[in-house]
C-alpha cells in the first residue's frame, strides 16, 4: 500500500510543547488539524470520536504499545503461554461481567456507605488519599471476600509501586534495566504473591473457592479445566491494583464536581435518600433506580477521563481516517478530546448529566464514551467501576455538602501522566440537613 497523505501537523506542536501542557496542545490539535494529526514523525493523534473508535476496535492493527504494569515473575517454569493468558482472562471475566457484579451489589454497597463515616466534617481534607482507600477496601473485598483484611495492605503497596513506576523522568531506560522503581514493584509482587499463594492452596485443598473473583478463577472452565496457580498468581497484581487506581481517579473528580454543582448534587442526594437503611440490602435495582446519579457519574467521565490517553502501536501500514500510518507509528487514542467532539455532543465543555436520560444519550453509540475503551482491550472492569462510583457518590451526597477552600486559585494540580487526576485537591464536607 503506498503513501496517500500524511495527517496534518501543528507548526508548533512537538514533544517539548506536549510536555508542557499536553491537555491544551491535545484540544489545539484537534481543533486545529482535525481528526488524526501529527505531534512528531511517527507519533499520530487520533483526537475525534469516529478514529478513536476505529484504533481500539482494530487491535490487530492497533497493539497496545506498553508491556503489563505488573509483567509475569520470573520462574523456572516460564511464562504464561497465550492459552494460559487466554484461560485467565476468561476466568477473570467471569467474575467481571456485568452480572457477576450485579449480584454482588449488597457487598459493593457498604463500603461505599461507610466512606462518608470516615471523611472528618468541618475541615478541608485532601481527597484523594482518602477515596482511593475507600475504594481499595471495596475493590479488594470484591476480588477475595473474607481474605482481603489479609491482603490489603500487600495491594496497597502494590498501588505504591505503580506510583513510583510512572512518575516523570527525564530518562527512559530500556526495559530490561533494573531501575529502584522496576525493583520496587518486583519486591511488591513478590510479596503480594507469596501472601496470596497459601489462599489459592487452601480454598482449593478445602473444596471451599468462594464466590468472590478469586473464587470464579478457581473454578474448571469445559474449555481449558483448571487454571494454573501460577497463572493466576501472575494475573491478579494487575487487576486487584485495577479496581481502585482508576476509579479513584474517577471520583475525585465527581466529588469536586459536587461540590461546583450543588444542584446536581441536591439530586443525586434525593435519588440515595430511598436506597435501604442497611446497605447490605442494595440490590441491582436500586442501583439501576440511581439514574440522574449514574448520568452524572457518565457526564464527570466525559469532560475528565481518568485514562485520557491510550497508546497503541501500529503492527502494519495502514489506513486511518483516510490517512496512511505506517508501521511502528505510534498512535494516541485521545479519549479527552474524542469527548469534546461536537458533532458528537452538544455543549461539550458544558457539564449537563442530563444529557445521558435523553433518548439521544446512549454510551453504547460508537465513539461516544470511550472512558473504559472499548473493543478487545475495553475495562475488563467497567461495571464493577460504575457501580462503586455510582455508590459511593450516592452516599456522599445524601451525607454532605462539598465545598472548595476558598481562595482565588484551585488548591490542586491537574496531572496527566498515569491518568488524569486532581492531585491535592481539598473539600470541605458539612452535613446536609
Amino acid at each position: 500500500m503506498g503513501r496517500r497523505n500524511e495527517p496534518p501537523r501543528l507548526p508548533e506542536g512537538s514533544f517539548a510543547a506536549w510536555s508542557r501542557d499536553r491537555l491544551a496542545l491535545a484540544r489545539r490539535g484537534a481543533d486545529e488539524c482535525g481528526d488524526v494529526w501529527q505531534l512528531e514523525p511517527g507519533v499520530y493523534i487520533a483526537a475525534t470520536a469516529g478514529p478513536c473508535e476505529a484504533v481500539l476496535r482494530r487491535a490487530q492493527e492497533f497493539r497496545q504499545a506498553s508491556p503489563p504494569l505488573f509483567p509475569p515473575l520470573k520462574r523456572s517454569s516460564g511464562a504464561p503461554t497465550p492459552e494460559e493468558r487466554a484461560h485467565a482472562h476468561a476466568a477473570r471475566m467471569r467474575g467481571l461481567r456485568p452480572q457477576a457484579v450485579a449480584a454482588r451489589i449488597g457487598e459493593i454497597a457498604p463500603g461505599a456507605a461507610r466512606f462518608p463515616d470516615q471523611w472528618p466534617t468541618g475541615q478541608d481534607v485532601e481527597v484523594l488519599p482518602l477515596v482511593r482507600n475507600a475504594l481499595a477496601e471495596i475493590g479488594v473485598h470484591y476480588v477475595f471476600s473474607e481474605d482481603a483484611p489479609t491482603l490489603l495492605p500487600f495491594a496497597s503497596q502494590l498501588f505504591l509501586a505503580r506510583e513510583v513506576l510512572e512518575r516523570p523522568s527525564r530518562w527512559v531506560w530500556p526495559r530490561w534495566v533494573p531501575t529502584p522503581a522496576r525493583r520496587f514493584r518486583t519486591r511488591q509482587q513478590v510479596a503480594f504473591t507469596n501472601a496470596l499463594r497459601p489462599i489459592v492452596r487452601r480454598r482449593r485443598s478445602s473444596g471451599r473457592l468462594g464466590d468472590d473473583m478469586l473464587g470464579q478463577m478457581l473454578q474448571p472452565s469445559s474449555r481449558y479445566g483448571l487454571l494454573t496457580e501460577e497463572a493466576i498468581l501472575d494475573t491478579l497484581p494487575g487487576i486487584t491494583v485495577a479496581t481502585f487506581e482508576t476509579p479513584s481517579r474517577a471520583a475525585s473528580w465527581i466529588l469536586l464536581h459536587l461540590a461546583w454543582y450543588p444542584q446536581a448534587a441536591g439530586r443525586v442526594a434525593a435519588e440515595a435518600a430511598l436506597l435501604p437503611t442497611d446497605p447490605a440490602a442494595t440490590t441491582s435495582t436500586h442501583l439501576d433506580s440511581l439514574q440522574y446519579t449514574q448520568a452524572l457519574v457518565r457526564e464527570v467521565l466525559r469532560l475528565h477521563p481518568p485514562s485520557w490517553l491510550l497508546v497503541r502501536r501500529a503492527t502494519r501500514q495502514t489506513q486511518l481516517a483516510d490517512y496512511s500510518i505506517d508501521a511502528g507509528s505510534t498512535v494516541l487514542v485521545c479519549p479527552y478530546t474524542a469527548h469534546r467532539d461536537a458533532r458528537e455532543h452538544s455543549e461539550p465543555d458544558r457539564f449537563r448529566p442530563e444529557r445521558w436520560l435523553d433518548d439521544s444519550g446512549s454510551p453504547a453509540k460508537p465513539g461516544v464514551f470511550l472512558s473504559f475503551g472499548t473493543g478487545p482491550h475495553g475495562c475488563e472492569g467497567a461495571a464493577l467501576a460504575m457501580a462503586m462510583l455510582t455508590l459511593l457518590t450516592a452516599q456522599t451526597a445524601r451525607c454532605y455538602h462539598l465545598s472548595e477552600p476558598p481562595g482565588p486559585q484551585p488548591g490542586y494540580q491537574v496531572t496527566t501522566f498515569g491518568g488524569l487526576a486532581t492531585v491535592g485537591l481539598r473539600l470541605r464536607a458539612t452535613l446536609r440537613s
